[in-house]
């Protein structure tokens, strides 16, 4: 992370752009406006990403920013921007998202900051461990100069290959829930003990997985996924006593998704009693859906027909830092399409044509609300 930001901090120099990491690791590099004390409008993504991933999860939308920033050859604009890469997004290491997008939404604190990795270290001692301070972390936070967030981020699915569009405007993210799900069991000899009279973990796991996907598939639009399963003692002539999954759901509707989460979890009762197992459920995120900025993507839809593309609205089944950000002010993302859909993985990959198509449509997109009053009139007051 520490190359990461020089190398960042290297490019945006020659722009007279100076950046600073606030206390919870996200860079910030502020292009002034065309007068001192005027309002800025953040542009940004994170730049964390997951284990064995792509290269442009992320990453993608602050080197755009920085492409913005370039393209500008210096115009002033009536608001300031902030390019942001944020630190902390995925949630691999803590299981806890969106940690720097958080901070920024002064929601960084607490039990969150005593949450811990697999080897114990906590989020603060991780921060103290960085060399920066936590007792800094509300100065992180956005004060009400600040009149939105715009996120450029590869779409990571297959819809804008399907349609042949580069661009889309994202009008929402769906909502997600997180749970870990624990069976257990009785481990015993596995040539030893027959078939009625075993306690598996694993067989009763696996028989939850599947009400899972049946759930997922019968209820449209809803995605369920177990994506990390352990079993205990994990040998192969021994009957599992213990399995730990994850569970995440997600869907544009917080109404729908919440029932899948409360009929998987009762189906977990029923599977675990009719053999003879027990199981816990633990939560470990609950995370709204977000409709996005109306003014903000409707602005979008114009700059990307400016560049001679169809426009296209979008819900986003992923999350990203923009469904923290637009808790507290408005927020729009940009979707460019993802060539076979595939992402976090090394196979991800973006078109360069679609790369121009989005720094054209960021262009336009600037052009459009330095020009507009409605922009100044959007409430940007913390929520």
């Amino acid at each position: 992370m520490r190359d990461c930001h020089h190398a960042l901090a290297e490019w945006l120099e020659p722009l007279e752009v100076k950046t600073t990491i606030d206390a919870a690791g996200n860079l910030h590099g502020l292009y002034p406006g065309i007068q001192a004390g005027v309002p800025r409008l953040l542009i940004g993504s994170h730049l964390d990403t997951v284990p064995n991933a792509g290269a442009y999860d992320g990453i993608l939308g602050v080197v755009l920013a920085v492409a913005l920033l370039e393209e500008l050859q210096g115009k002033k604009l009536p608001f300031a921007i902030e390019v942001l890469g944020f630190s902390e997004e995925e949630g691999v290491r803590f299981g806890t998202p969106f940690i720097g997008s958080r901070a920024l939404a002064g929601k960084l604190g607490g039990e969150l900051l005593d949450t811990r990795d697999a080897q114990g270290v906590s989020v603060r001692s991780a921060i103290e461990n960085f060399g920066l301070n936590p007792e800094e972390l509300a100065q992180a936070a956005l004060g009400d100069d600040t009149l939105g967030y715009l996120e450029f981020h590869i779409e990571q699915g297959p819809v804008l290959e399907d349609r042949k569009l580069p661009l889309a405007a994202v009008e929402s993210i769906a909502g997600q829930s997180r749970f870990e799900i624990n069976f257990s069991g009785r481990a015993n000899h596995a040539g030893t003990t027959p078939m009625h009279l075993r306690r598996d973990a694993i067989a009763g796991a696996a028989e939850w997985i599947g009400a899972a996907e049946r759930v997922a598939q019968s209820t449209p639009g809803l995605v369920a996924t177990v994506g990390k399963i352990e079993s205990k003692p994990g040998a192969a002539n021994v009957i599992a006593g213990n399995a730990r999954l994850t569970l995440d759901i997600r869907h544009s509707s917080d109404t729908i998704r919440l029932r899948a989460a409360e009929d998987l979890n009762r189906e977990a009762q029923k599977i675990a009693s009719r053999r003879r197992l027990s199981v816990s459920s633990k939560q470990l995120l609950s995370q709204r859906a977000v409709e996005l900025d109306p003014f903000l993507t409707g602005e979008i839809e114009k700059a990307i027909r400016k560049t001679g593309c169809e426009p296209h609205r979008m819900v986003s089944g992923a999350g990203h830092d923009a469904m923290i950000l637009a808790q507290t002010i408005p927020s729009a993302m940009i979707f460019l399409r993802t060539p076979g859909g595939i992402s976090h993985d090394p196979a991800e990959s973006v078109a360069v044509e679609d790369v121009e198509k989005a720094i054209q449509c960021g262009l336009h997109l600037l052009n459009q609300l330095a020009n507009s009053p409605d922009f100044y009139n959007v409430p940007h007051s913390k929520g």
